[in-house]
């Protein structure tokens, strides 16, 4: 069996979520007992010196057993942010009223 297919095979339900230059997967799986477990993958774009486009991986697998203890401290984690930093995103690029910034030159010369 071709790896692809092997790796795929066991998948039951997926999810997608793009996100800029970073794509996240959610993959329900079946293990060869026959039960459920969750994989979360960050897919990242990157480009290399010669234009290539390359992805960064990077995947953390969560069985059922964890579930309740993960999404306590996911929630808990978030909702920290949320109440320090507000739900708006704090950086120049992502800034509500963010303007590019262009120069005129101005010349006092009469023409």
């Amino acid at each position: 069996m071709s790896d692809y297919k092997e790796r795929h095979e066991n998948e039951i339900f997926t999810k997608v979520l793009k996100a800029g230059r970073r794509t996240y997967f959610f993959d329900v799986r079946e293990t060869k007992a026959g039960d459920y477990y969750l994989t979360i993958t960050e897919s990242k774009k990157n480009f290399g010196e010669n234009g290539e486009a390359t992805f960064e991986k990077h995947k953390i697998y969560l069985y059922k057993e964890d579930f309740k203890s993960f999404e306590e401290m996911f929630k808990e984690s978030t909702d920290f942010i949320i109440n320090q930093k507000g739900e708006d995103v704090i950086s120049e690029r992502h800034d509500k009223d963010f303007k590019s910034r262009t120069f005129t030159i101005e010349s006092d010369d009469e023409v």
